[in-house]
């Protein structure tokens, strides 16, 4: 059997965690959806809309994961991983999408008399907040893991149902508490939930663009890098030190400053020995290519 190079280790990983949110979201589709109509309640509908989103987005997760974690070939040299940071894209425009439909939906609500929602959907909220808080912690602990955007962006669409079930449970409650006349509370629940999904969308988007733009990683990351390559033999310093992330993985140019007065085999060989230790110390670095300068 072949063995799992460590990228593929890394995709299956988020892989799973995406699986695994795509079957509780199906199953919240079908039980707030029900419910929501039964009980009379648009925010628990509106929460079934957005779980319904989770499930679309998540497939896109997947695929783009997938796709991320395939090699190296002729046509795509550096790897396939800019595919994973383009699905967080695309999740992030449809949360935007879902919320506009929400808030519209809930104006809508709000003009037109409708019946108090039943108290029993109290119950599922309650059920979902903890359920999908859960689901978000564990999703997030994977994505900090494995440093992949896309399995973030999963996490905070998690924690967006969570919270948008939290203002439902609210909602609801304020238009028990208050009878006739507070109908409404259910349906202002729902519309403050769809700018929580627009904020949720853009700080899925804003780091899934600068993975695509190939801004740089933290300084920490590019300090110890450097440090790291200072401590091989016969590297005086580093000049330059660029890094780039391809889903999840990283690609950096550096610039070491060797004896002006090695031979180029010498010089050469300090470099593969720059490279290795720099492999060694981070495992998530796939390739560095090695300019050397004379000090």
């Amino acid at each position: 059997m072949k063995e799992k190079t460590k990228r593929e280790e890394i995709a299956d990983k988020a892989a799973k965690s995406t699986l695994t949110g795509i079957v509780l979201s199906v199953l919240l589709v079908f039980v707030k959806g029900i419910v929501g109509i039964v009980g009379s309640s648009y925010a628990l509908v509106a929460d079934a809309i957005e779980s319904a989103s989770d499930v679309v987005t998540s497939l896109i997760l997947w695929f783009g994961i997938k796709i991320a974690a395939r090699n190296p070939d002729k046509n795509h040299p550096y790897g396939h991983g800019k595919a994973e940071p383009i699905a967080a894209i695309v999740v992030a425009f449809f949360l935007a999408g879902a919320a506009v439909l929400i808030a519209v939906q809930s104006i809508e609500n709000m003009l037109s008399p409708h019946d108090i929602p039943a108290p029993f959907t109290l119950w599922v909220l309650a059920l979902v907040v903890i359920g999908k808080e859960l689901l978000f912690r564990y999703v997030i602990k994977v994505g900090k893991e494995t440093e992949s955007n896309a399995v973030k962006a999963d996490a905070w669409h998690h924690r967006s149902d969570a919270i948008t079930s939290a203002a439902a449970f609210i909602g609801i409650s304020i238009a028990l508490w208050g009878g006739r006349g507070y109908e409404a509370a259910d349906d202002w629940a729902a519309f403050f939930s769809s700018f929580v999904i627009i904020v949720n969308a853009y700080f899925i988007f804003k780091p899934a663009l600068g993975e695509i733009m190939d801004v740089a990683p933290p300084k920490e990351m590019i300090e110890r890098m450097i440090f790291v390559a200072q401590t091989v033999e016969g590297v005086f310093d580093v000049e330059k030190c660029l890094v780039r992330k391809m889903g999840f993985e990283y690609f950096s140019d550096m610039h070491i400053k060797v004896n002006g007065n090695l031979s180029v085999s010498e010089g050469h060989r300090i470099a593969h020995k720059v490279k290795e230790a720099l492999v060694k110390d981070n495992d998530k670095i796939f390739d560095v290519l090695i300019h050397i300068e004379p000090y």
